[in-house]
């Protein structure tokens, strides 16, 4: 297959995984973005310029995480390789649990599918398994992708996803701190077996999410209990849990965002937008009470859902 264009543009939406009780399954696309544009270039060369987040950390050259993405979707459709230059604007923080590498690996998916002569190659079926091959699960992927909530599973080899209803009354609340935290450091603390009492609970409970999260928000407190990963992870993240846990006493429906250490607070709003177009929450007051005004280094970020999920398109 030959390359079709020479420039694009790619927007991703941050995601939380997780959301309590839906673990590596259930996940949401939330309004904070990183934008990329990609130009082939005639020559080997890789040059990558990176403004925001992560930008003098990550890699500058073949090892980035979106060219990585972009190549393996050029192998996979035999389209030839080629020279690059990326541009990266990164809003979304890295290594708090909010998507940043998943968004990569899709902006790398998506700019490899605008460049290609035959982009239905890389339809979104192909770009979600794709990139759960990269990121090996796809619960932040898949609302990367797809936009909104969603949830993965997976069939033999195939890797799917379904868009899932979320009512306009919830409301996301992102509370990210200052430190980060890697996802297999997260992951390495989990045990191989959990008690069949807990499986059991852990699988009611994601079930009546989906149902708070698309007609019942009254039930979102409830619908985000877990037992299967976030009390294992106390001893790396123990301040994001006890944040979880204060909140959860005031009535907030609050759960570690993905991996952690950012907590997400799954609010309803109460109220008319403001002229910002911010909405009065029923967590504000929580908020208000247990940081005090005191944020050591906790940052309050309201966050629309992102419906449309990750978007390209073909430059001139």
């Amino acid at each position: 297959m030959r390359l079709g264009a020479d420039r694009a543009r790619v927007r991703v939406p941050a995601t939380s995984a997780n959301l309590g009780p839906g673990f590596d399954a259930l996940g949401l696309a939330l309004a904070l973005h990183d934008q990329v544009e990609v130009r082939a270039l005639g020559s080997a060369d890789v040059v990558v310029d990176v403004v925001g987040e992560g930008a003098e950390e990550v890699p500058s050259g073949d090892d980035h995480l979106v060219v990585r993405a972009l190549r393996h979707a050029l192998d996979h459709v035999g389209a030839p390789q080629t020279g690059l230059h990326l541009t990266c604007r990164n809003r979304i923080p890295h290594g708090r649990g909010l998507g940043s590498s998943a968004g990569a690996v899709v902006a790398g998916l998506l700019a490899a599918r605008s460049l290609v002569a035959e982009p239905e190659s890389l339809d979104d079926a192909v770009v979600l398994r794709l990139a759960t091959e990269l990121e090996g699960h796809p619960d932040n992927a898949a609302p990367a992708l797809l936009g909104g909530a969603t949830v993965a599973w997976s069939e033999g080899d195939a890797v799917r996803a379904a868009r899932l209803p979320v009512h306009a009354d919830v409301a996301p609340v992102a509370v990210v701190p200052a430190s980060r935290l890697s996802t297999s450091h997260a992951r390495g603390v989990l045990p191989e077996r959990v008690p069949h009492g807990d499986a059991a609970f852990q699988a009611g409970r994601a079930a009546l999410l989906v149902e708070a999260l698309g007609r019942r928000p009254d039930l979102l407190l409830p619908a985000t209990e877990d037992r299967l990963h976030q009390g294992y992870r106390r001893p790396v993240m123990s301040e994001s849990l006890a944040l979880v846990d204060a909140l959860r006493a005031r009535g907030v429906a609050a759960v570690v965002s993905g991996a952690g250490p950012t907590v997400l607070v799954l609010a309803r709003a109460v109220g008319a937008a403001a002229s910002d177009g911010s909405r009065p929450t029923d967590a504000d007051e929580a908020l208000r009470q247990v940081f005090g005004g005191v944020m050591g280094g906790w940052r309050i970020v309201p966050l629309a859902i992102d419906a449309a999920g990750a978007t390209a398109q073909i430059l001139p």
